[in-house]
């Protein structure tokens, strides 16, 4: 068992160095020895892990979609909320996050599937936005579907555009005025009244989560 969980422990000392070089050099200037590097681990512990940078940027992406579920809300819409105000926060504080967006956008990366995480963002918020319509908390006309995408594609524009602007210092706000202007065409008015859409939600929900042995470290 102590093997195993060292095991574990190196693959994802790998991960986050990995994720840490991704973030800082881009995933076509990151190269295995930095990475070999950042992780204080040997060539042949990594190679036990991961066959390829290939592979590296495949497990970066997927440690990000593992996730800690967060604290269950009154209504799905401010879970929604939440999720997207977390993520805000986390890409401004966590390379791991920031590298699995990048990943994701960066239209250079070649031979790996750039949808996986969209497609999981976008499974994530219909399965919310489908269980507040059972709940009420939707206006009639909203199709969980289609809202899930226009509210990942959104995020994803503003995430970039704040990037390009101030390193995503601005974020929270940002994503913070694109809920308060997307929220009353898709809720209850009854709803959207108690949702909190403050820019710091996210910071919050973080340092609540921090509060919690364990919680924190295994969102980042």
């Amino acid at each position: 068992m102590a093997q195993q969980a060292r095991a574990i422990q190196t693959r994802r000392s790998i991960l986050v160095a990995a994720a840490a070089v991704f973030d800082e050099r881009g995933y076509s200037s990151a190269t295995i020895s930095e990475i070999l590097a950042r992780a204080g681990v040997t060539k042949g512990a990594l190679y036990f892990h991961f066959n390829s940078k290939e592979e590296l940027a495949l497990g970066v992406m997927d440690l990000q979609l593992d996730t800690v579920p967060l604290p269950p809300q009154l209504t799905k819409l401010q879970e929604l909320v939440d999720q997207g105000m977390l993520l805000a926060h986390q890409l401004r504080n966590e390379p791991l996050v920031r590298a699995s967006v990048g990943l994701a956008m960066d239209q250079a990366v070649e031979g790996l599937d750039r949808g996986t995480p969209f497609r999981a963002w976008i499974d994530r918020l219909e399965h919310l936005l489908s269980a507040a319509k059972n709940q009420g908390e939707l206006l009639p006309h909203v199709q969980p579907g289609e809202t899930a995408e226009l509210l990942a594609g959104a995020f994803s524009g503003v995430q970039v555009m704040s990037q390009v602007l101030c390193n995503r210092e601005d974020l929270g706000r940002r994503i913070s005025v694109l809920l308060h202007y997307i929220l009353p065409s898709i809720s209850t008015p009854a709803v959207l009244a108690t949702l909190d859409m403050a820019e710091d939600r996210g910071e919050r929900l973080y340092a609540s989560l921090e509060s919690v042995p364990g919680q924190a470290a295994a969102t980042g």
